[in-house]
């Protein structure tokens, strides 16, 4: 009987899981279950290292039966495979969460508290959790935290400009998202760039539908630009990122908007979406743009523009950049948005390879060789991170990882 661990990653309207050897941590098995669609059924997309592809309709309602479908399916398709342990990413830890947790009922009271904080996120968390808990009793279940990496932030890092009182009663401060992401691609760039991580500076980019860029000395996070909320710093798919909060004041006051308007149009409705008017998908925003549409270029380069605003701001609190990192869906597969970020960035030593850039493929330097500073791009494995936080937490004796 091969001895299993089971990451899952729950987003708004779609579940990631995966099946890792317990002591190798070999990836077994990866999938997807999406019901974002317009469809009544979902699409599970199953992946292994001993099969092809699969795709296959899903009757799925919410992340519970999500992941009672997942784990049937892993079950009837890898036969002898035991599962001993889940590790859940879960966004939101707030003050209460600063490292990885083994999950019993405080955690999830505290993950429940935070839901506040992240709406969209948490929820399907602990709906994961708890569908998991049900089809795999007395297995270990592990929270991996996306703002425990930020934990390391300095206070003049992590403070607002606000009464001090809303920090210290309140907890009102900086936490920063994507950390799972952000401290994976920390790890992978001194294993590309062959040096130790202690040594290293880097920025790094996580541009998806969600964004947020930090800076790394180290190995330890020293600033980002996702805050309070997964709402602050980059401009993303539906999100406005940094913005005037007297916007939102005045749009409330002078135009009637109630606070759950705003919410809803802060969260859904902004961002490149907001500006193109066509897409939050920067494909079909490249595609708009070639053919003419004005708003979708506009959109375009007011993302690569605000996202190379932060590379500065975090280049001059770092002091030097060894690498610049891309991951995620933009960030691996948006040459042209790599390009234009890039424009501009070579008063920092970063000078992109305009050929390397359309192709490479992750994990990957595109860089000019004279290049002083190095540019990756680098597959977003978050479940990889998971799996290792997990194995860490309780104690697996593990492999290579």
């Amino acid at each position: 009987m091969s001895l299993n661990i089971l990451v899952i990653n729950s987003g708004s309207s779609s579940l990631k899981f995966g099946l890792f050897g317990a002591v190798s941590c070999d990836s077994l098995c990866r999938g997807i279950i999406d019901w974002a669609g317009e469809s009544s059924l979902a699409e599970l997309r199953l992946r292994g290292s001993s099969f092809a592809e699969r795709k296959q309709p899903v009757a799925i309602r919410d992340h519970g039966e999500a992941v009672d479908v997942a784990v049937r399916t892993l079950q009837e398709t890898l036969n002898g495979h035991e599962i001993i342990a889940v590790g859940h990413r879960v966004v939101h830890g707030g003050t209460l969460f600063r490292d990885t947790m083994l999950i019993d009922e405080r955690v999830r009271t505290g993950i429940a508290e935070l839901t506040a904080l992240a709406p969209l996120h948490n929820p399907p968390a602990l709906a994961a959790i708890a569908a998991a808990e049900t089809i795999l009793p007395n297995v270990p279940q592990v929270a991996v935290f996306d703002t425990a990496f930020f934990s390391s932030l300095p206070p003049k890092a992590f403070l607002y400009p606000l009464p001090y009182e809303w920090f210290t009663d309140w907890g009102v401060r900086r936490f920063g998202f994507h950390g799972i992401s952000h401290a994976y691609c920390a790890q992978r760039a001194a294993t590309l760039l062959g040096k130790p991580l202690r040594e290293l500076r880097v920025i790094i980019c996580h541009l998806g539908n969600g964004c947020s860029a930090s800076a790394v000395s180290g190995g330890q996070a020293i600033a980002t630009t996702m805050g309070f909320t997964p709402l602050d710093g980059l401009m993303m798919g539906t999100r406005p990122g940094s913005l005037d909060p007297g916007i939102l004041l005045d749009v409330q006051q002078r135009h009637g908007l109630s606070v759950e308007t705003i919410q809803h149009v802060i969260n859904h409705d902004c961002g490149l979406l907001g500006v193109s008017g066509v897409s939050s998908d920067v494909r079909q925003l490249e595609a708009a743009a070639q053919s003419g549409h004005p708003r979708a270029k506009l959109a375009l380069e007011m993302f690569a523009d605000r996202t190379r605003a932060h590379i500065g701001a975090l280049a001059v609190t770092l002091g030097s950049v060894d690498a610049l990192i891309f991951t995620a869906g933009i960030g691996e597969n948006s040459s042209g948005m790599r390009a234009a970020i890039c424009e501009g960035l070579e008063c920092l030593g970063l000078h992109l390879d305009h050929d390397r850039n359309l192709n490479r493929h992750p994990d990957a330097d595109i860089a000019c060789e004279s290049s002083p500073s190095r540019i990756l791009v680098i597959e977003c494995q978050e479940d990889l991170m998971i799996l290792r936080e997990t194995v860490r937490i309780l104690r697996i004796p593990a492999g290579d990882m």
